[in-house]
């Protein structure tokens, strides 16, 4: 059975309906960095996310290219994960998608290091022929986060949002926005395929213990 990190890490990826504290170590992703609104068709998010997929299928079929890769295990591309946030905010402000700035991730496996990192990204651009340069390898550590499972549209999410503050400030921590750290989105659904209502998003914000 190929190796599941959904499954594997349910404490990441499979978090209850209820809002619950999480430390996370550094991963290593994928990642395209943006701005704008996510929903343009054919817009930098699309083209980013198509970029992400490309990149981490040639990784996951490398032993099909003949490609040996160190420590490679048969798994399951972990699910895309998204930060957002917009200049001069604390908080994203939904309504007001055009002014997002983002970075599409989706995890890599433990054997994935720079050199495969740029093979793949070598091997990408000789079979598509366009450039994969916008994508890299970024290693990035969230820390202490409150998190919860959102059932339903994106836009519906400050109800859940609200649910993970109240419950972070009744341990004694607050949100903790700035550089590095993000809200942060892991798409268990597909948006494509799944009806809005249905939805399932792994939220999380990132906390600190209450006081300057």
């Amino acid at each position: 059975m190929p190796f599941d990190y959904k499954k594997e890490y349910p404490e990441w990826y499979l978090p209850p309906k209820t809002p619950d504290l999480v430390r996370i170590p550094s991963l290593h992703f994928l990642a395209v960095r943006g701005q704008g609104d996510p929903n343009r068709k054919d817009g930098a998010y699309q083209k980013a996310l198509e970029m992400l997929y490309t990149v981490a299928f040639t990784l996951k079929m490398s032993p099909r290219a003949g490609h040996h890769l160190d420590g490679y295990f048969d798994y399951v591309v972990p699910p895309l994960e998204g930060l957002w946030w917009q200049e001069g905010r604390p908080e994203v402000d939904f309504s007001r998608k055009e002014d997002f700035h983002w970075i599409s991730l989706i995890r890599l496996p433990e054997f994935v290091d720079r050199n495969a990192f740029d093979w793949a990204i070598q091997e990408a651009a000789r079979k598509k022929q366009r450039d994969f340069s916008p994508v890299e390898f970024l290693a990035w550590e969230e820390g202490l986060c409150v998190q919860c499972l959102h059932l339903g549209p994106y836009d519906g999410e400050a109800s859940t949002l609200a649910d993970m503050e109240e419950y972070a400030l009744s341990l004694g921590y607050q949100t903790d926005f700035g550089p590095e750290r993000f809200h942060h989105e892991i798409y268990l659904s597909d948006a494509r395929r799944c009806r809005p209502e249905r939805l399932k998003t792994v939220l999380r914000h990132p906390v600190r213990r209450c006081g300057p």
